[in-house]
């Protein structure tokens, strides 16, 4: 088989190679090309020493950057674009579950494949050598099996977060986990408390924007990764929701929910999250229907506070709170002034992922055909929205500094205010205009009520 590489990267190899030297192509670029997937990084991997390297191509005018030199990587610069080479190696003892004391390097390829992760990110390639496959990777791409490279309780005591990746690799590609990999994951999971937050929400990001995610939620459940990522999920699952409106648990149904929406990040959590707080709100009345009131406030707080602890972006964690606090927003008679504000509260940058938040609930639940609600609120804010009228406070014809100038004093009291015209104005647009909202804050400080004691 011959795979086909960039000609700057074919370059770098024979440059290396007319100088002595092995090298090859590695690790994902390698398993990407083999299942025809266009590699986003070329790695490539030699027995020539981190320095000569740098000499080697520093003489041949590459742009070259010691990015890791301790650890034997150079990255070459060329086009525009960066290659990273790396010294074959092995890698020292693992204290923390993270990363290695220390790396020794090696001339012995297969000693540096060994200490791979996976099958499938343990082969390399050059044109000459052909696929160098030590551990049959090769043939777990093709029967779509993850599997460690060698003992698979080791490759997780040294690397925990290594447990994500191979749900990861699992979502992203279509694969199962091999028997004795899935069991190591369930007897190390409690290794991922030593993994940062921020590493393992990367991995739960790409997991959950996969193709089927609820399939890949439930594999975290089943070897306990979720116990470290999203215990709050737990309570949620076999919670009977004994309402004729749900026809699963509320775990089922969430999961559910989660594959009916488009991978969309800020979409996919919002549906992870939206009813998490249910648990928390549920009673059962006298007649044995289950109800979940403020369901989605409770949800949101969750939300917020699980988005946090895995180092979510502030931007993304106030759009998922939006999406969950707002999930349940239905209206039976459709006010104009009742529509702007849910535009308002909503956002109009969130309100395309709301509805699409609202009909996969719809279709996750026991009514699947009811979304003529939310089609006729969608139609209704598409309506508003073309009429141009001002919907937030940033579109008022009066700021802050008018209120100053009127004698409010700066405070929380400004805001308030412009709070309450901002409500005035979705029932009556009309008064919009600069002046008009002048005489109503006199009149009003005037009555006292609105400058308050």
């Amino acid at each position: 088989m011959k795979i086909q590489m960039p000609q700057e990267v074919d370059s770098i190899l024979k440059i290396i190679n007319k100088s002595s030297y092995e090298s090859f192509i590695v690790g994902g670029c390698v398993r990407d090309s083999l299942l025809g997937r266009a590699p986003k990084d070329w790695d490539i991997t030699t027995n020539a020493k981190p320095d000569v390297i740098v000499e080697i191509f520093e003489s041949k005018g590459y742009k070259v950057i010691p990015t890791g030199l301790k650890h034997g990587t150079v990255t070459l610069v060329e086009n525009g674009e960066h290659y990273e080479v790396t010294t074959y190696r092995i890698d020292g003892l693992y204290e923390d579950n993270r990363r290695p004391s220390s790396v020794k390097f090696t001339s012995n390829i297969q000693e540096d494949l060994s200490r791979r992760d996976f099958t499938i990110n343990a082969m390399a390639y050059n044109h000459t050598d052909g696929l160098v496959d030590y551990f049959n990777g090769h043939s777990d791409l093709q029967n779509k099996v993850i599997r460690c490279v060698g003992d698979p309780n080791s490759r997780f005591q040294e690397d925990a977060l290594r447990m994500m990746r191979a749900i990861r690799f699992t979502a992203q590609l279509g694969f199962h986990l091999e028997t004795a990999t899935k069991n190591a994951i369930l007897d190390n999971s409690y290794l991922l408390e030593n993994i940062s937050k921020e590493r393992i929400r990367e991995e739960f990001s790409k997991i959950i924007v996969s193709d089927k995610p609820s399939s890949y939620i439930k594999d975290m459940v089943s070897v306990n990764l979720m116990r470290y990522v999203i215990p709050e999920i737990y309570e949620c699952i076999g919670f009977e929701q004994h309402n004729p409106n749900h026809d699963k648990d509320i775990f089922n149904h969430i999961l559910d929910v989660l594959d009916n929406t488009e991978d969309d990040l800020i979409l996919r959590l919002s549906a992870l999250f939206h009813d998490i707080g249910k648990p928390q709100t549920f009673i059962l009345d006298e007649d044995g229907i289950g109800h979940f009131y403020t369901h989605h406030l409770r949800s949101a707080d969750i939300a917020e506070g699980i988005m946090r602890r895995l180092r979510y972006d502030n931007k993304s964690i106030e759009q998922v709170m939006i999406l969950v606090r707002e999930h349940m927003s239905k209206y039976e008679k459709l006010r104009v002034a009742t529509v702007k504000k849910f535009i308002n509260r909503v956002g109009v940058e969130n309100l395309d992922r709301i509805f699409k938040l609202q009909i996969a609930d719809i279709k996750g639940s026991a009514n699947r055909d009811g979304i003529s609600s939310i089609t006729e609120l969608r139609d209704e804010v598409e309506r508003v929205l073309n009429e141009k009228q001002p919907l937030s406070v940033k579109e008022l014809k009066i700021d802050g500094s008018d209120l100053i100038t009127l004698g409010i004093p700066q405070g929380k009291r400004i805001g308030e205010i412009l709070n309450e015209l901002m409500e005035m104005v979705l029932e009556q647009p009309e008064l919009n205009e600069k002046e008009k909202l002048i005489e109503i804050v006199k009149s009003e400080m005037n009555q006292v009520s609105i400058v308050g004691n």
